[in-house]
C-alpha cells in the first residue's frame, strides 16, 4: 500500500466508509477530507475551463481571422472535447484518485507511459497559471486605475496568484466554497452580460454567422477558419479537474463523471452564447479584420455599459481569473502530490508532505505557486520567453489527454472493461477511438505553422516546445529512474494473461 513517506499522519478524516475501503483496494490510504460536493466539484471544473478567461482572451484573434463563424468551432471543439470527457468517466469511476492523468495512466498501460504522461501535463498545468495570472494583470490594471505597463502587470499577476494560493492551502472546504463562488459570479456575468449585449447592442442578425466576411479571401477559407478554431480547442479542457480531486468527494465513482459533463455542458453553452452575444455586437467587422478595433470585447462592453459599470465587469472577469488560477493550481498541486506519494519525481518526501490542519499537501501547492510565479517575474526580462512557454501549454495538457484515451483504447483493445458505476457499455471501444481522433485532428491543428514571415523555430513553436518537454522528460527518466520506484498497482487493468506493458 502506498503511504506519505517520512510524514506525521494527519488527524483522521471524516469516516466514508465505502469511498475508504474502494481506495484501499486501489492500493492507497488517504488523508484528504472528502468535503466537495457535486456542486463544488462541478465548479472547480467550471472555472478551470472559464468561459469568460478563454472566449475573452482569444475573441479578437478568432473574428479577425475567420469572422463570425468563428463560433462554430465553439460546437465542435465542445462535441470532441465531450468525447474525452465520457473516456475519462469511465476511468475515474473505476480509478477515483487523487491525480488524475497519471494515476489513470498508471492503472491503464504501466509505470513509464504514466510518468510521461504526468511530466508533460504537470509543465502544461503550471505554464497555463502563469499565462492565467499573467492575463489577469491588464485587467486588474484597468479596474484599480493603473497604467497595463509590463511592471504593473507583472505586480497585479503575482496578487493574483497570492491569493490563488491561499485559498488552495486553506483547505478542501475554502476551495469548494471559492469555487461555487467563482462559477456563480462567471455564470451570471456572462448570462447578464450577453442578454444586456443582445438587448442593446446587437447590429446583426443570425444570418452573419454564416457569412466570414472577406476573411481568407488571399487563401482557403478553410485554413483561416482552422486558424480562428483555435478558440474552441483552447476553451474545452478544465473538466479532468473534477477528476484530480477524488480523494476529496464523496462517492466520486459516480459523482465525478456527472460532473465533467456537466462542466462541458454548462460552460460549452456560456461560452457559446456570450461569444454569440458578442459577435452580434460588433459594429463594424471590417475595423476588426483590418486591426483597427484591436479591442472589439472592450469596445462592445463600453458601448453598451459606459466606462462605470465597465469596471464592474472588469471586476467580475478578474474573479474568472482569479477562480481558474486557483482550479489549475489545485490540479497541479494533486498531480504533484500524486506522483510524489508514489516516489515517482525527485522531492518526493518533501513534495508527499500533508497539513495534518488543512489536509492538503502545501509543499506541492506551494510548487505549483512558485515556478508559475518564476515564469510571471521572468517575462520582465524577456516577454517573448514567456509566450514561448506559454505556447506549449494547450498542446501539452492536450497531449496528456490523448496519452490517457490512447491508453484507454490500448487496454480495450487487450481486453480492459470498464467495471465502475458508469460505463459507455458497448459504445465505449467507439467513443474512445473517436476522442482519439479528434484529439489527434486537435493537435495537428495547434502546431500547424502559420506564420511563415518569422524564423522557423518562431513558426514551430508550438510543436517545438512539446518536443523539448518531452526530450526533457526522456532524459529525467533515463538518469534517474523514478519511475521505477514505488509499489503502487501498475498496468493492472489489462487482464493478466493479456501482459501489462511497461
Amino acid at each position: 500500500m502506498s503511504t506519505t513517506p517520512d510524514a506525521a499522519p494527519p488527524a483522521a478524516a471524516p469516516p466514508h466508509d465505502d469511498d475508504s475501503a474502494r481506495l484501499a483496494a486501489l492500493g492507497y490510504e488517504s488523508h484528504f477530507r472528502r468535503d466537495m460536493s457535486l456542486w463544488a466539484n462541478f465548479s472547480l471544473g467550471f472555472t478551470y475551463l472559464s468561459p469568460v478567461v478563454g472566449i475573452y482572451a482569444l475573441f479578437a484573434f478568432s473574428l479577425a481571422t475567420a469572422g463570425p463563424p468563428m463560433l462554430w468551432a465553439l460546437v465542435i471543439a465542445g462535441i470532441g472535447q465531450l468525447l474525452v470527457a465520457l473516456v475519462f468517466g469511465e476511468i475515474v469511476s473505476q480509478y477515483p484518485v487523487s491525480g488524475g492523468i497519471y494515476p489513470w495512466a498508471r492503472r491503464l498501460w504501466g509505470r513509464r507511459w504514466a510518468w510521461m504522461s504526468g511530466w508533460i501535463y504537470l509543465f502544461a498545468l503550471l505554464a497555463t497559471i502563469a499565462s492565467v495570472s499573467y492575463g489577469a494583470g491588464p485587467y486588474a490594471a484597468s479596474m484599480l486605475g493603473f497604467e497595463p505597463t509590463a511592471t504593473t502587470t507583472i505586480g497585479c499577476a503575482l496578487a493574483v496568484l497570492l491569493i490563488a494560493t491561499l485559498i488552495n492551502l486553506s483547505g478542501t472546504r475554502w476551495l469548494s466554497l471559492a469555487a461555487i463562488i467563482g462559477f456563480s459570479a462567471e455564470l451570471v456575468g456572462a448570462l447578464v452580460v450577453g442578454v444586456w449585449l443582445l438587448a442593446t447592442e446587437r447590429h446583426h442578425g443570425l444570418g452573419v454567422l454564416f457569412d466570414g466576411q472577406g476573411t481568407g479571401a488571399g487563401g482557403s477559407y478553410a485554413a483561416a477558419f482552422l486558424a480562428a478554431s483555435l478558440i474552441g480547442i483552447y476553451q474545452y479542457y478544465g473538466f479532468e479537474a473534477c477528476g484530480d480531486v477524488a480523494e476529496e468527494v464523496r462517492d466520486p465513482a459516480r459523482r465525478i463523471p456527472k460532473a465533467m459533463r456537466m462542466t462541458i455542458y454548462v460552460g460549452g453553452a456560456a461560452a457559446t452564447f456570450i461569444t454569440l452575444a458578442l459577435v452580434l455586437s460588433v459594429a463594424d467587422f471590417g475595423a476588426v479584420i483590418s486591426g483597427k478595433d484591436a479591442d472589439p470585447v472592450t469596445t462592445a462592453l463600453t458601448a453598451a455599459f459606459g466606462p462605470t459599470m465597465v469596471k464592474v465587469i472588469l471586476g467580475i472577469v478578474l474573479i474568472s481569473f482569479v477562480s481558474c488560477a486557483m482550479s489549475l493550481q489545485a490540479a497541479a498541486s494533486r498531480l504533484t502530490y500524486a506522483y510524489a506519494r508514489d516516489d515517482m519525481i525527485v522531492g518526493s518526501r518533501i513534495l508527499a508532505r500533508f497539513s495534518a490542519a488543512r489536509h492538503v499537501p502545501p509543499y506541492a501547492l506551494l510548487l505549483a505557486a512558485v515556478l508559475p510565479a518564476l515564469l510571471v517575474i521572468g517575462s520582465k526580462v524577456s516577454a517573448d520567453a514567456l509566450t514561448k512557454i506559454i505556447s506549449f501549454a494547450s498542446l501539452g495538457i492536450y497531449l496528456g489527454f490523448q496519452m490517457v484515451v490512447l491508453a484507454a483504447l490500448r487496454a480495450r483493445l487487450r481486453g480492459w472493461r470498464p467495471s465502475g458505476p458508469f460505463t459507455l457499455g458497448r459504445w465505449g471501444l467507439v467513443v474512445n477511438a473517436a476522442a482519439l481522433v479528434y484529439g489527434v485532428l486537435a493537435m495537428i491543428n495547434m502546431s500547424w505553422p502559420r506564420t511563415p514571415d518569422v524564423p522557423w523555430y518562431d513558426n514551430y513553436i508550438v510543436p517545438l516546445g512539446g518536443a523539448v518537454v518531452i526530450v526533457l522528460g526522456l532524459v529525467y527518466m533515463t538518469v534517474t529512474r523514478h519511475y521505477g520506484r514505488g509499489d503502487a498497482p501498475a498496468g493492472d487493468a489489462i487482464p493478466a494473461k493479456q501482459g501489462a506493458g511497461a
